[in-house]
């Protein structure tokens, strides 16, 4: 036995010396703790002889791992905590050897199925990512390291306490893996999808997660300990760390697993949960990139196009938030392509709701859709329409607008209108959503210049819309030109029609007309009276109607007027007065008062805007006799809930009425154009009204032929009765069907030109054409051949004989006569 002790005495003395210099760091009794003499002397050993460091490294990592499997967890620590030491303390070239055995022990934690190995084997691993290595590593993996963190943040161990430790453990781990490797190009590329797709949905999982203990509610200072130990407000911080580190190529590998963690756990639904996970990553990246994530969202709202409605509209309003807040960065180049791919959702959405199945693979049209939902959705899309028209230039705004403009379908437009009743209604709903999305747009739109607000092309489209016969087109056709037209704010000030006294209450923000504003108004001046006109026609508008047609002239009157402008509103006024007064259109009572009503409450204003005394006096006498003998000729009697409206409209006296030569004295009296207050407005009807789909819109023809007729209320001025006779009677009839052949002929040839081929319609013009062309040849031949002279010839000035005309080509031609 003696012996054998000397024999191990020997053996012992002649060890490596850095193997003894370990062993005496290790204490007898494991609950010592590290000997630290001893470990300092192993230290100063490792730094003067560097070349020996990856031996220790390999010495310390044979124990610990004989010390896990003895279940000697003490030595275990004692091990660990060594190892920490010598990685602080030396950063030699060697150092890359130690650090293979250094992970080979974390991993052998790691691996552990007790919860403090696993916690120990973290922090040191935590320690270790937040040193800064001298030298490069090229063949060092962490491919198990993220797993492993990755599954610990999952942990579902019974114990609460010990689960949430160990889910904090592996989120720790998970951050120090990317503060190791992310800004290393020599290491393995963390940004890979196989790693982010462990990394982000752990994160993700602890973010959603909301453990039992954190409801509870204990002291203030014990309150503020548990925020900092809580898996969810780590998560995020190790989120956002993540994300800032993010540079342009890794945006949509680190944004797709949040989308596919949405999805497979159901989180669009609620939405709630989606919209924070999206504040984080927006907030966290970098602004330059914001476009990205945005485009990242559009593509997966195309992906699950055919998804529930709930599912889509929470994608869409999650875009929404996104959106507003990427404002300070950028949505990026593609702006009309983000537009474009909302409105192709928008579409599918009312596919979807009129015909009740998604037009797909089989087992996806078995799907039941739900139509409230789809109307929530396209709500949903418009609303975050919205939003992104808001955090754009108005250069911008203005292409935006015109690009879903264009998406319109108009019948007097090259797009396609599809036919019968469920192309109606599909064509119906799509006008409508889209001028929504479009009303949208523009009550964000602030823009000095008219001009530059309404170009002539979107303004002639726009205009389009109000002639068709759907009453809610028309109200967004007209609450969408009251937008761009309020630029001081003063709509609400005329969100009811009234005849106040006092105009001053209003506290009306009124500005000098703009040249560009004036040079709109002359441009588009008669078009806006004209569609306001045609507007007022509608036997089907209600009050909503007439309160943005007022609000609506009130506002140019205000923003865009001067003489010449208030001089034209004023004559359309009158000229809707005439019309409710001569009932061309068979409109109903209410209509009658209400545009009598209409113009009242227009005429007052206007009145006290322009301070003529006499033009006031005028209007207000006319208001007074109206409030003693014919109260529902104003708005305060037809614009409630239940109207007050007479049959008796047309026996009413001369002096209800507002009359035009008495206007166009008074003012002509203070400098306005007199001649131009006494010319009856006339709409000039052009061929879009003739094209659009409309009923009634042919009848207003004859508006052009029959000026006379209609000049004024004045009634007694006009030329008395003429006598009925059978012979009047023929005519009357004859010129009926001559004008219904005429009208018959001209719904031929628009229809041929609608419908017909390009050849054929090509060939049919240019055989009119040679046709006048010849005809025009004849006529030249007579009118340019001179005279014959007694020689035969025509002598020129110089007395040479010219027996030839001018050629045809070289001559020169009034404009009418050019072809």
């Amino acid at each position: 036995m003696p012996r054998r002790q000397g024999v191990c005495g020997c053996c012992g003395a002649l060890r490596p010396r850095y193997k003894r210099l370990v062993d005496n760091i290790f204490p007898e009794d494991p609950e010592d703790g590290l000997v630290k003499t001893n470990m300092e002397k192993l230290t100063f050993y490792a730094l003067s002889a560097p070349e020996k460091l990856d031996r220790i490294g390999a010495y310390l990592s044979e124990r610990l791992i004989r010390d896990v499997s003895r279940h000697r967890y003490g030595y275990v620590c004692i091990a660990m905590e060594a190892l920490d030491q010598l990685l602080m303390a030396c950063h030699c070239q060697s150092i890359n050897l130690f650090v293979e055995s250094f992970l080979k022990m974390v991993a052998k934690l790691l691996e552990s199925e007790k919860p403090n190995l696993q916690i120990l084997g973290t922090n040191s691993f935590v320690k270790f990512a937040n040193i800064e290595e001298d030298t490069p590593s090229y063949h060092r993996s962490y491919d198990f390291f993220v797993s492993r963190f990755s599954e610990m943040c999952h942990s579902s161990h019974d114990d609460l306490e010990i689960r949430t430790k160990i889910r904090m453990s592996g989120i720790k781990g998970l951050q120090g893996v990317v503060r190791k490797t992310v800004n290393d190009e020599l290491q393995a590329n963390i940004w890979d999808p196989q790693h982010m797709d462990k990394i982000v949905p752990s994160l993700l999982f602890n973010l959603q997660h909301v453990e039992e203990a954190e409801s509870r509610s204990p002291s203030p200072l014990q309150a503020t300990e548990k925020e900092k130990e809580s898996p969810t407000e780590l998560a995020e911080r190790c989120l956002r760390e993540l994300l800032g580190r993010a540079a342009y190529g890794n945006i949509k590998n680190a944004i797709k697993p949040v989308l596919i963690h949405l999805d497979n756990h159901s989180l669009w639904e609620p939405k709630i949960f989606a919209t924070r996970c999206f504040r984080i990553i927006m907030y966290s990246i970098q602004p330059q990139h914001s476009h990205l994530v945005i485009q990242q969202l559009l593509g997966h709202l195309d992906a699950n196009s055919k998804s529930a409605a709930t599912v889509r509209a929470g994608i869409v309003e999650v875009l929404s938030e996104a959106a507003v807040i990427a404002a300070s960065g950028s949505v990026g180049p593609t702006v009309l392509e983000v537009f474009n791919t909302l409105l192709r959702q928008l579409r599918l959405s009312i596919d979807y709701a009129l015909t009740g199945s998604y037009d797909c693979a089989a087992g996806v049209s078995a799907k039941i859709i739900k139509e409230h939902e789809e109307r929530m959705f396209q709500e949903a899309v418009i609303k975050t329409i919205g939003s992104f028209a808001s955090t754009l230039p108005t250069y911008q705004q203005s292409e935006v607008m015109v690009f879903i403009m264009n998406k319109v379908p108009l019948p007097s437009s090259q797009q396609s209108i599809e036919a019968g009743k469920a192309g109606e209604n599909r064509n119906r709903l799509t006008q409508i959503m889209l001028l929504k999305s479009l009303l949208q747009v523009s009550v964000g739109f602030q823009c000095s210049n008219m001009l530059t607000a309404l170009p002539s092309a979107f303004l002639d489209r726009l205009l389009s819309s109000a002639l068709m016969e759907d009453a809610e087109i028309r109200l967004f056709v007209l609450e969408i030109l009251i937008s761009f037209i309020d630029r001081h704010g003063n709509r609400q000030k005329f969100a009811t029609i009234s005849t106040i006294s006092d105009i001053s209450v209003l506290k009306l923000k009124v500005e000098k007309c703009s040249r560009q504003d004036t040079v709109f108004m002359k441009k588009h001046g008669q078009q806006l009276y004209r569609h306001i006109y045609l507007i007022c026609k509608e036997e089907s508008n209600v009050q909503a109607h007439y309160e943005a047609l007022y609000s609506m002239l009130m506002l140019i009157s205000i923003e865009l007027a001067n003489e010449e402008v208030v001089v034209d509103l004023i004559r359309l006024v009158l000229a809707v007065q005439e019309m409710a007064q001569i009932n061309e259109d068979n409109l109903t009572a209410y209509n009658r008062c209400a545009l009598f009503a209409l113009g009242a409450a227009y005429l007052n204003l206007i009145s006290q805007l322009i301070t003529v005394p006499t033009f006031c006096q005028h209007i207000h006498e006319v208001i007074q006799m109206r409030q003693k003998e014919a109260p529902y000729l104003l708005p305060e009697d037809v614009f409630v809930e239940r109207p007050r409206l007479s049959k008796s409209l047309d026996r009413l006296g001369p002096e209800v009425f507002f009359w035009q030569s008495k206007i166009s004295e008074v003012l002509g009296g203070s400098g306005y154009n007199s001649d131009r207050l006494s010319t009856p407005y006339v709409p000039q009807l052009t061929d879009e009204d003739r094209l659009s789909k409309r009923k009634s819109i042919g009848e207003t023809i004859s508006l052009q032929v029959e000026v006379e007729s209609r000049n004024s209320p004045e009634r007694e001025q006009r030329a008395p009765a003429e006598e009925i006779t059978y012979e009047t009677l023929k005519k009357a009839i004859d010129s009926v069907a001559v004008e219904e052949q005429e009208r018959e002929r001209r719904r031929q040839v628009v229809e041929k030109f609608q419908k017909a081929p390009f050849e054929e319609i090509a060939a049919h013009c240019g055989a009119r054409a040679t046709l006048l062309q010849s005809k025009l040849n004849q006529i030249f031949e007579i009118t340019i051949r001179p005279p014959p002279s007694p020689s035969g010839t025509i002598t020129a000035a110089y007395g040479q004989p010219q027996n030839h005309s001018i050629p045809v080509y070289e001559m020169k031609f009034p404009d009418l006569c050019v072809y």
